[in-house]
């Protein structure tokens, strides 16, 4: 294929994910103290690295294993499964850290990815909305901003911001060392606590230029054509597999509390109308995952055929999104309807319903979004294209 590369495929996806379901339980058993730490201890954290789940966001020319969309997706679910708050902080540095290897000019990203077959590579963690401000200067820029929501900050070496350049109005995304700012520590939430999802500052900060890269980029300097998706669209990969993989959590936690309370006097689990709403929670969220690979795959096959996405699979994406992310929370308000004292008592389905009404508050999954869908699914704006998450 002349000038772009087919979509890859990698072999290595099995091993990752049969790493991580060997973590599984330790991650589960140590959920409840990483959530009183607010992050995720340091020898969690690099088990979980060793799986190999943020290489798998890395450029195959860099040492990763660029897994296509779907094996992203899968990833997500299956540590999301395991635990909210660790799938959301290791999706979050495997986007931005991928991104970051693929977009970033080849001294900047020999710089920071030496040798990550070898486990030598930068960790970034950040935020891309509400840009700080960049002045030209020789060489670089004098960059100056506040920035929130820096999920899996606690374990990274290296910060990714959305700048705007000053004059030209130009977004263009930043690559600097974390001693360079100062972190906030204010995450003070009551789900996805692990996270460390901290807000961050600095003040005339010095970047050189090639340790920067046009946000809109969907044309990868290292990657293949997964990195084609651009930023918004692989983030909604990460979110995507994120609420999967928790409601499936909830509803296999709803069945164990079923199991052990069945047969006992008065148990509402008996019940026709708690069986009935079992079922359609499960309905949900299997044809939830159904559309996911639907859609998913199409974009899939764009990519493997050296296109970039058309304003109709930029839609879908977004809202098949906010599709599965609403119908997690659905699954959630099921779980917690009919789980009578173990869904406000310390444990798993309390740490989850907490967890994920704090993920479905993201701006990716928001109304606005939910409405820029509609407005061009219905015909009301057919001439429009996304911009991020706006439809001008």
């Amino acid at each position: 294929m002349e000038g772009k590369e087919r979509l890859h495929v990698s072999a290595e996806l099995a091993g990752v994910l049969e790493r991580i379901d060997a973590l599984g339980a330790l991650i589960d058993e140590r959920a409840d103290a990483a959530d009183e730490l607010g992050r995720l201890p340091d020898d969690s954290a690099r088990a979980l690295l060793d799986t190999g789940i943020v290489r798998a966001g890395i450029p195959l020319a860099l040492g990763g294993y660029e897994c296509a969309p779907r094996q992203l997706i899968e990833t997500a679910m299956r540590l999301s499964y395991h635990d909210a708050a660790a799938g959301w902080t290791m999706f979050a540095l495997q986007m931005v850290t991928g991104t970051t290897a693929a977009y970033l000019a080849g001294d900047a990203a020999a710089a920071l990815f030496p040798d990550v077959s070898k486990g030598e590579y930068a960790l970034l963690a950040g935020h891309g909305t509400r840009p700080g401000r960049a002045v030209p200067v020789a060489g670089g820029y004098r960059v100056s901003g506040q920035w929130q929501f820096a999920s899996g900050m606690a374990h990274a070496t290296h910060i990714h911001s959305a700048v705007q350049v000053e004059d030209t109005g130009e977004l263009r995304v930043l690559a600097m060392p974390k001693s360079q700012v100062t972190l906030d520590g204010n995450w003070e939430v009551l789900g996805l606590r692990a996270t460390h999802s901290i807000d961050y500052h600095c003040t005339d900060v010095y970047v050189p230029h090639e340790y920067t890269y046009v946000a809109t980029t969907n044309t990868p300097v290292n990657g293949g054509a997964v990195y084609r998706l651009g930023l918004v669209n692989m983030s909604a990969i990460g979110h995507t597999g994120w609420a999967l993989g928790v409601g499936r959590r909830l509803l296999d936690e709803l069945k164990r509390v079923a199991a052990a309370r069945t047969g006992s006097r008065g148990a509402a689990v008996d019940t026709s109308q708690f069986h009935a709403e079992y079922a359609t929670a499960e309905a949900r969220l299997r044809a939830a995952r159904a559309w996911v690979n639907e859609v998913w795959r199409d974009v899939e096959q764009t990519l493997d055929q050296g296109e970039v996405t058309s304003t109709e699979q930029d839609t879908l994406i977004r809202l098949v999104l906010n599709h599965t992310t609403s119908t997690a929370y659905e699954v959630g308000r099921t779980v917690h309807r009919w789980a009578g004292s173990a869904a406000i008592r310390r444990g798993p389905i309390d740490r989850f319903l907490r967890d994920l009404g704090t993920g479905t508050q993201h701006i990716t999954s928001g109304p606005v979004v939910l409405q820029n869908c509609g407005r061009w699914l219905s015909g009301a704006q057919p001439d429009a294209r996304w911009s991020f998450l706006d439809l001008t």
